[in-house]
């Protein structure tokens, strides 16, 4: 297994840059469930920020891009099974994927709550806890 960068991962979303799309292409394309490649949390995070805030892409269309990485037998997301569950709830906050991912790391690292001054994350998460 190798792990992937932010940059490897946009360049395999997006054709904005076609020598560095074809290469991503090829090295994430071949892969299979014998040999996958890792896509950690903060791998995620950076994505998402890039794809909405610097190249624009509203967020329906990037949950929908974070699907189909969920989907494929190449790849592995850290905290994969969460992230399903989460782009599963049609009620779940989209602009807080973030967060999910904190409490979830917190939770894994053994914390019994993580606290924060985000209202809105603290009453969304569970095992957010608002800091008062």
């Amino acid at each position: 297994m190798i792990g992937i960068d932010t940059n490897v991962l946009i360049r395999f979303l997006v054709d904005d840059d076609p020598r560095q799309n074809r290469l991503a292409r090829k090295l994430l394309s071949g892969r299979g469930l014998d040999d996958p490649a890792f896509v950690s949390a903060v791998t995620i995070v950076e994505t998402v920020w890039v794809l909405n805030r610097t190249l624009g892409y509203a967020m329906p269309d990037i949950i929908a891009m974070l699907r189909t990485l969920l989907a494929s037998d190449g790849l592995v997301l850290e905290f994969g099974r969460e992230l399903g569950l989460l782009l599963g709830d049609e009620t779940a906050s989209e602009a807080d994927l973030a967060d999910y991912l904190i409490a979830w790391a917190g939770r894994v690292a053994g914390c019994e709550k993580t606290v924060t001054f985000d209202k809105k994350s603290a009453t969304t998460i569970p095992s957010m806890e608002l800091l008062a």
